[in-house]
């Protein structure tokens, strides 16, 4: 453990919220056994560019009243846990370089290990708002990556910590578990399976209840490599502007609850008149495309795009093996021009939407991970495109380390894709309203005018329905 505070971060919320957050040295927390000393190459579907990102996850645990036996540090516990933990999941211990045509591979040596940092803050979990909703002012200080090389600003990724973890001690009892990760590694329930193996090891269960699998060459390109399908999320566009130089960005959660809801499904056909189910995913994805691209001014004759992220471990005949935790993740693509979105029934983004899934097959996930092969691992379309991710069933609020369930546990923020500068990840996540009530959480990003915008647009909506006039 290293030894004294390096650094002291001072954060006032509003005038009378000021805490000061006390950090220790950074550690590196090797696996408590030795490891294999491999090469491992990530599957063609971790080794795209838009997963080239660090992605910032934040949970509260509440007081004292959960702890566990007579082990009363959070901090001890969860680090003891996650050394164990790096004996099965040693991969996360590694760092990555990049082989022949910029193929991502684990190196596994067993002696570097992932960053860990304890802390303390001066306030109570309660101070720190209810209900807890992102984005938090003061994330900075409980996740502290900005001494770490590779942070999140930076974007790096080769020879950098595949992991970050903060444990903030808070002064009712609670902590803050906050987690920085590496998206080629894994994605949300990927990470959700470590975290929750850490949960049972720091509560006494070893082995974990899930085995780790790597099995990487499931999800990737086939020899010879050939696309099969028509991939419109990896189309290669020039962006004419008209608001989609998303700079200068401002970050807000929106409240979906049973009443928003209820309010939306009246907007739409019912599923007998669609033809198909739908989900809550499909129903607010379908108005928050729309309200957003209303609020950035596009040309009603452009191309639009909302890429919904769509978990394929099922999509597999058989399924991926239980344990599996590399991104097994594809990003479709729904189309419209921006005039027929703005100014078509509410039903009609919610087709789109649902065709967009729809075509997600076993076959399009090969065909997938032979277009990174053979067009040199393309981003994800940029321009004009909206891509939300859905990590409200991932489990990361069940994660456990012996303190109960999380008070808040999901995404710290919304921010931008690897390697692209003009989309914006954007994601639901559970979360309550200050009457206490269980809902979605929208985190979303936008130029504050357009956000000013977003916010009118989606509240006319949930208010006059049918009555709203387009303003394209």
């Amino acid at each position: 453990m290293a030894g004294q505070s390096i650094s002291t971060s001072a954060y006032a919320a509003k005038e009378e919220l000021v805490f000061t957050v006390r950090r220790q040295e950074p550690e590196l927390l090797l696996p408590a056994k030795l490891t294999p000393r491999v090469h491992l190459p990530l599957s063609d579907i971790d080794d795209q560019e838009a997963l080239r990102v660090q992605v910032p996850i934040i949970n509260f645990y509440g007081g004292s009243d959960f702890q566990i036996s007579d082990r009363d540090d959070p901090v001890k516990v969860i680090r003891e846990a996650l050394s164990e933990a790096l004996v099965f999941y040693y991969p996360l211990a590694g760092r990555l370089m990049e082989g022949k045509g910029r193929k991502l591979i684990v190196d596994c040596t067993g002696e570097v290990g992932i960053l860990f940092i304890e802390a303390d803050a001066d306030i109570t979990l309660m101070q720190l708002g209810i209900p807890l909703q992102p984005p938090f002012p003061y994330l900075e200080d409980l996740l502290h990556d900005d001494i770490v090389p590779g942070s999140v600003d930076d974007g790096g990724i080769v020879g950098c910590p595949l992991l970050l973890i903060q444990v903030t001690r808070l002064t009712c009892g609670g902590f803050v578990m906050a987690c920085r990760f590496n998206h080629t590694m894994c994605d949300g329930i990927g990470l959700v399976q470590f975290l929750t193996a850490v949960g049972e090891l720091a509560r006494g269960r070893s082995p974990p209840s899930v085995q780790p699998v790597w099995e990487r060459k499931l999800l990737s390109a086939r020899d010879p490599p050939r696309v099969t399908c028509i991939h419109p999320e990896y189309d290669e566009l020039v962006d004419a502007g008209g608001g989609a130089a998303l700079e200068d960005l401002v970050h807000r959660s929106f409240f979906f609850g049973s009443s928003e809801m209820e309010k939306l499904k009246q907007l739409v056909p019912s599923p007998e008149q669609l033809g198909r189910h739908f989900t809550s995913y499909d129903l607010m994805t379908a108005c928050i495309w729309r309200c957003r691209t209303i609020a950035l001014g596009l040309e009603p004759n452009e191309d639009v795009r909302v890429l919904c992220a769509v978990n394929v471990r099922n999509k597999y005949k058989p399924p991926l093996p239980t344990g599996y935790y590399g991104n097994a993740v594809a990003c479709p693509a729904a189309l419209s021009t921006a005039g027929m979105l703005c100014k078509e029934p509410l039903g009609y983004a919610l087709k789109l939407v649902l065709e967009a899934k729809e075509d997600v097959t076993e076959e399009y996930m090969k065909s997938t991970a032979d277009l990174m092969v053979c067009r040199g691992r393309p981003s994800l379309t940029g321009a004009r495109t909206f891509i939300i991710s859905d990590l409200r069933w991932v489990g990361l609020g069940d994660v456990d380390f012996g303190w109960g369930k999380a008070c808040y546990a999901g995404v710290a923020k919304s921010g931008k894709a690897g390697g692209i500068h003009s989309l914006i990840s954007n994601f639901y996540v559970s979360g309550k309203n200050d009457k206490d009530d269980d809902g979605a959480l929208l985190l979303l990003s936008l130029p504050l005018t357009a956000m000013n915008v977003f916010e009118n647009q989606l509240q006319r909506i949930l208010k006059h329905g049918h009555h709203i006039l387009s303003t394209l």
